[in-house]
């Protein structure tokens, strides 16, 4: 009788959230006794990943819940607009974005050309193309995206490798006999990509040489773009853009709206390819392409290019300036031998290594297999590290953090210092009293108000590590290399700050780096993505550099802590200290870097509490005007965040509009109605 009643009320919980019938659904789950909350929340949740394909942020299910408790809509329409957001979404979407802001109009072209002619400087860009039986389309239209470039000071240099396909010797012959821009050589024998590539390097007179596959399509500014560029950073080696995919009916999709320089993402993926732009003599001198490298052979040039450099002389364009053939009809090297070309890119890493004398060495990276994680060797013996822990009270978490740091670590050259703010706890105090008898382990005792910045500075005074690693009494171990993996990077002399990977006790993700500009200052990416995501183009799967680090768990060599002057404890004793950290040390020269291969548990801001609470929110509008007082330039320019992609949330989803000025349009440059006169440069 009880189970058949039981099984009635739950078919009226379905009933109510089926229809919308907020009397039946409130009796239904008063009956049953369930958390209201809770089962509305997992409803909202299943309707995000059906219509949205991904998870809701906390304040997103905060203000569905509020529409139902407070305002009394059901839950039937809020499912409704729920799945109206998606309709929303889709509208805007990149065939949207590129009407609205990757278009060139008439207007456009004539203050480009305008703009071309106020240029100090027009160097020869020399397109360098390998040919071989190419679809006579697809060719066709390559060389035509050439030359239609609105930038004309541009040669094409084509190296056909014995193609088998008449049709590619007549097409070639028939663009060169009516372009003397287009320069010709046919090998005598099949060889291969590398072979083809350094044949059409040798026909180049250009200052500068970029790189075209004979399938692919340049948009029209595409050049004139990289110049632009180059007029304004003359010393740049290397200048690589943004690119997206066009199919056999031209539509275009899948974009990859880039970092700039990130020589961590490089490691783990080539994000210079395409358009890649260098500089000749640089290309020259390092050999060109290298025999053996055939399906990563744009990797490994650009490797030996960046080494041959200087990252000041690496500029990336924000803006889409090439477009990749993706069609069932290319059988390409990489998509018949996958295999050699992902062993050939590691080949050619782990020769840079080598080159350089670097101890790392590249590993199939597990979340994505096609491409790299770098392992880094720690010196020997290893660095010992101070492992510092702020706590006031809250046993329950405390207890699980250091057993974790003691004794599932698997890092041995460590001590741990637990600062204790004035816990009365008598479960706390009894804990702290038993951990103060663990070897490796101290007790520090900090009086007066709560200041985050001042407890870790003191704790810093006391370490006897050469690094540190700051970590909230919230935080606990997952993968027990953890440490290892940032020591590793710690120890590198260019990187700064060190950030893992942190998840809610969900397993969805709570830190995988921050992005300057999200909630006004600083938003933590991909926040509440499930774990199994590789985030926007690979990002959530690969170490890469950030502009700053949660100070839940962050690594450094405490030299460099104590260079930059440590927490800033007056202005920011509670909030927003992380950020400006990490932006000093990237001030003072360093790289601050997140690894997805330091997993933790972070159960965010446990012991503090909410800067919502009435008492807090002073402070919190205090270290916020700080910030923006001190870094307000750096917030609305990430250098590690496209500046095409949204800072209204952590999804990097598309701006509309998006932050990037188009060239043309810039102050600096204004051209009057009558289009006669120009002001500026």
């Amino acid at each position: 009788m009880k189970i058949h009643k039981k099984r009635s009320v739950r078919r009226a919980v379905s009933r109510g959230f089926r229809h919308g019938s907020q009397k039946l659904l409130n009796l239904a789950l008063k009956t049953i006794g369930l958390r209201r909350r809770d089962r509305i929340e997992k409803v909202i949740r299943q309707q995000y990943r059906l219509c949205l394909q991904r998870e809701p942020s906390r304040g997103e299910l905060a203000q569905w819940y509020y529409s139902i408790d407070t305002v009394g809509l059901s839950l039937g329409r809020v499912l409704k607009n729920i799945a109206k957001l998606s309709e929303d979404t889709a509208s805007r979407s990149y065939q949207s974005w590129i009407e609205s802001y990757d278009t060139v109009l008439e207007d456009d072209r004539q203050q480009i050309k305008a703009h071309i002619q106020a240029l100090n400087y027009h160097p020869l860009i020399s397109v360098v193309m390998p040919v071989y039986d190419t679809n006579e389309e697809f060719l066709r239209k390559a060389i035509v995206s050439v030359q239609s470039q609105l930038y004309e000071n541009w040669e094409l240099c084509i190296a056909y490798d014995a193609s088998f396909s008449p049709h590619v010797g007549i097409a070639l012959k028939e663009f060169s006999s009516r372009d003397p821009r287009l320069r010709c050589v046919r090998r005598e024998f099949n060889g291969n990509v590398c072979a083809a590539s350094n044949m059409a390097l040798g026909l180049a007179m250009g200052e500068f040489v970029g790189f075209m596959d004979h399938d692919d399509l340049l948009p029209e500014t595409a050049l004139y773009e990289v110049v632009v560029e180059l007029n304004r950073y003359p010393q740049a080696d290397l200048v690589y853009s943004d690119n997206d995919h066009v199919d056999d009916n031209g539509a275009r999709y899948d974009p990859h709206f880039k970092s700039d320089w990130n020589p961590e993402l490089f490691l783990g993926c080539n994000i210079v390819c395409h358009l890649t732009t260098i500089r000749r003599s640089l290309v020259n001198s390092v050999g060109g392409f290298r025999m053996g490298y055939e399906g990563s052979q744009d990797y490994d040039l650009a490797l030996r290019i960046v080494r041959a450099s200087a990252p000041e002389r690496i500029r990336h364009i924000p803006a889409i300036l090439y477009h990749w053939r993706r069609s069932p009809d290319i059988d390409s090297f990489p998509s018949r031998h996958l295999d050699k070309c992902i062993a050939a890119a590691r080949r050619a890493k782990n020769d840079d290594f080598k080159d350089c004398k670097e101890q790392a060495q590249t590993v199939e990276n597990p979340f994505i297999p096609s491409y790299d994680r770098i392992v880094r060797s720690l010196p020997a013996p290893p660095p010992l590290v101070t492992l510092v822990v702020p706590t006031k009270n809250k046993y329950e978490v405390l207890g699980p953090c250091i057993a974790g740091l003691l004794h599932r670590t698997d890092y041995c050259e460590k001590e741990i210092i637990i600062i204790d703010h004035q816990s009365d706890d008598p479960a706390t105090l009894k804990l702290l009293e038993r951990l103060g008898s663990e070897r490796g382990v101290r007790i520090i005792k900090y009086e007066g108000p709560f200041n985050y910045s001042e407890m870790n500075n003191r704790a810093v005074q006391q370490a006897r590590g050469d690094i540190i690693a700051f970590i909230n009494n919230d935080v606990d171990v997952i993968d027990p290399g953890w440490l290892s993996e940032m020591a590793s990077l710690a120890v590198v002399r260019e990187n700064g700050a060190i950030g893992a990977k942190l998840l809610y006790s969900n397993d969805s993700v709570q830190h995988a780096g921050m992005v300057l500009g999200i909630g006004g200052i600083a938003g933590h990416m991909f926040k509440n993505w499930p774990i199994t995501n590789l985030g926007y183009c690979g990002r959530l799967a690969m170490t890469s550099n950030v502009s700053a680090v949660t100070g839940a768990c962050l690594v450094l060599r405490k030299s460099l802590f104590e260079d930059v002057g440590g927490f800033d404890a007056k202005n920011l004793p509670v909030a927003f200290n992380d950020v400006d950290l990490c932006l000093r040390i990237q001030a003072a020269g360093y790289r601050n870097v997140w690894t997805p291969f330091a997993l933790l548990y972070h159960h965010e801001s446990y012991s503090r509490g909410s800067d919502l609470s009435p008492e807090n929110m002073e402070r919190a509008r205090s270290e916020a005007n700080y910030m923006h007082h001190t870094w307000g330039d750096k917030f609305n320019n990430d250098p590690f965040y496209n500046l095409n992609l949204s800072l209204k949330d952590e999804n990097f989803n598309l701006a509309f509009p998006p932050r990037r000025e188009k060239p043309w349009r810039l102050p600096e440059f204004l051209i009057e109605p009558s289009g006669k006169r120009i002001i500026g440069r």
